[in-house]
Formats: C-alpha cells, structure tokens, sequence
C-alpha cells in the first residue's frame, strides 16, 4: 500500500473517531440535560403532594370545624344543666355522662377547650366583653370566662367570652 493511501485511511479513522466523540459528546449532553428534567419535575411532584396534602388537611378542619360549631350551643346547655340544681341524682348523672360523651368525641376529634381563667388575654383566643379594676390580679389578667372557647389545633372554632382585669 501506497503512503498516501495509508495516510487516507489514518485520516479516514480519525475523523470517524472524531465524530464518534462528538456523537457521544451529544448524547451525553442529551443524558444531562434529561436526567436534570426529570428531577425538576420530580421535585414538583413533591411539591405538589405536599401542597396537596396541606390543602386537604386545612379542608378536613374547616369542615370539621363548622360542624363542631353547630353542636356548641348543646354542649352550654348540657353544661348549665350540670350545675342546676335537683332532687334527682340519677338524672343528673344522666346529664353529666351525656356531656363527658360530648367531651370524649371532641377530644378524640383533636378538640380543644381554650383556657381561660387565670391566663393573660389574647385576642386571637379570647373575646372581651367586660373589663373591671381588680388589684389582686396582674394586667389583662383574665378574671372570669361567661362562655367556653374552642380550637382545632391553632384553629378557633369559638372564642371564650372573658372578663378582664385592669
């Protein structure tokens, strides 16, 4: 064989090896470029399972609250029927088991009383509806609750009626 045509063959290889690397220069970039899209759009997704989690969560209380809401006015009453006063024990005790009922559903429904009595006031808990001077007690002390509150985790379904002291 004739050098020249060995120095074609030599350049025949080499271009076939360059565009073999440039072949493979583009397929890798191709691989990156993929592999960088498929985890964006899995991060994403996370993202959208997160948020739609938080979302339903967020559903679930409001709609647990305003049917929670709806059975608060039978729990004031079967509270003052507690403390009113009677001949008969057995129906008492009737009431007061129909009202801890009340109570264990609640609080297996993760809800909450909002403590009042002794507490500073707060108006993201606590609704004012009096204020007196009372020395014995701190500054926006809480003296007296009229009507219990009621939360879900940070949600208030209901804010304690309180007076206030000072």
């Amino acid at each position: 064989m004739s050098e020249e045509k060995k120095e074609e063959l030599e350049e025949k290889e080499v271009k076939e090896q360059d565009n073999e690397l440039d072949e493979l220069s583009k397929t890798k970039q191709e691989l990156e470029e993929t592999t960088d899209r498929l985890k964006r759009i899995m991060a994403e997704f996370e993202n959208y399972k997160k948020r739609s989690s938080k979302e339903r969560e967020m559903l679930y209380n409001s709609l647990l609250a305003d049917i929670i809401s709806s059975f608060l006015p039978i729990i004031d009453n079967l509270e003052k029927a507690v403390e009113a006063k009677t001949e008969d024990e057995g129906y008492k005790q009737g009431v007061e088991l129909v009202l801890k009922q009340f109570m264990d559903t609640f609080k297996t429904l993760g809800v909450e009383t909002i403590e009042a009595v002794g507490k500073t006031f707060d108006p993201e808990l606590h609704e004012a509806v009096s204020s007196v001077q009372d020395d014995s007690l701190g500054e926006k002390e809480i003296k007296e609750e009229f009507r219990k509150g009621y939360k879900i985790g940070t949600k208030v379904i209901r804010h304690s009626m309180v007076v206030v002291a000072n």
